[in-house]
């Protein structure tokens, strides 16, 4: 359960921190409304998110024999699937797309906005299909209460992080330079390019590693 619990929160964490549209949305929403509107930005990139995660997991639950008999090779994509996500997100500097809002929104609004901006990528699909190879995520072993268990710290995982990273944002509000997103965005690509790597060559290796 333990276990079930961490993987469900990294993956969360995983999936909400790089400093993409969204988090940028979320951050200007932040500075320019207040940190509920930013946080409620947040709630509705992780209602997606979560949505995109049952998908996955659904789907490879019906191939659960093909993914369990075939799983160092499932861990091996996964891992390097992750390794060209860390190099996108070290690559990419966030500052430049950096715009204000163009319109006032409210809470629900911010909510919905952010919803229907993370579902309209479905190539997050392919992100989650690698976090869920890596850290075998899906498996016979999982009892269903675990399963629930696990999807729900995936929620829970993207929510904290979005609550942390507003509050930030909010107390150093005026001190706040973008330049540090750029910072956040290299230092995020570099943790997760080193795990992937250490996955990787754990699998390569024989020794199976689940976070």
């Amino acid at each position: 359960m333990f276990n079930t619990v961490l993987q469900g929160l990294t993956i969360g964490v995983l999936v909400s921190a790089p400093m993409g549209p969204i988090g940028l949305l979320c951050i200007q929403r932040t500075l320019n409304k207040g940190r509920w509107h930013g946080f409620l930005t947040g709630v509705g990139a992780t209602l997606s998110d979560f949505f995109y995660a049952l998908i996955v997991g659904i789907g490879m639950s019906f191939l659960l024999d093909f993914v369990e008999a075939h799983m160092d090779v499932l861990q091996i994509f996964g891992s390097i699937v992750l390794m060209g996500f860390g190099v996108y997100i070290f690559r990419s500097n966030p500052v430049k797309t950096l715009r204000k809002p163009k319109t006032s929104t409210n809470y629900a609004q911010d909510l919905v906005t952010s919803f229907f901006l993370t579902l309209s990528n479905p190539l997050i699909i392919v992100l989650f299909i690698g976090l869920f190879a890596r850290f075998g995520f899906v498996s016979t072993e999982l009892p269903p209460f675990n399963q629930i268990i696990g999807y729900f710290c995936i929620g829970l995982g993207a929510l904290i992080w979005w609550f942390l990273i507003t509050t930030l944002i909010s107390k150093l509000r005026g001190k706040f330079n973008v330049r540090g997103l750029w910072i956040v965005n290299r230092t995020i690509g570099i943790i997760v390019f080193t795990a992937s790597l250490i996955g990787l060559i754990a699998t390569l290796s024989g020794e199976s590693v689940h976070v």
